[in-house]
């Protein structure tokens, strides 16, 4: 399994925006996506308000390629969230079974 960890910085102003879109949009999204096993949608805390993260967990990295294409090392964007965002990463890992 492969676990995905994506990772969000709003730009200056936009943090309440972009909330609406993470809980509305981005998590039931995620949720329903063929491959993904498990979804750790992380919400802006008041000591980092313009962070938002999502731990994924894909049952292969085939699951994850026919979701994000072949390129899955670069982060996939929704174009409603592009006008929003300052920076984005995106780390991948084997899981350990626990």
């Amino acid at each position: 399994m492969i676990m995905r960890i994506f990772q969000v910085v709003t730009k200056p102003n936009k943090e309440e925006a972009f909330s609406r879109f993470f809980h509305e949009t981005a998590i039931p999204l995620m949720k329903k996506t063929p491959g993904i096993v498990e979804v750790l949608p992380g919400a802006a805390r008041p000591d980092s308000p313009r962070e938002f993260s999502f731990v994924m967990i894909w049952d292969s990295l085939e699951s994850l390629k026919d979701f994000v294409g072949e390129d899955y090392q670069s982060p996939h964007i929704d174009p409603a969230e592009a006008e929003m965002v300052e920076s984005r990463t995106i780390k991948h890992y084997d899981l350990i079974e626990r």
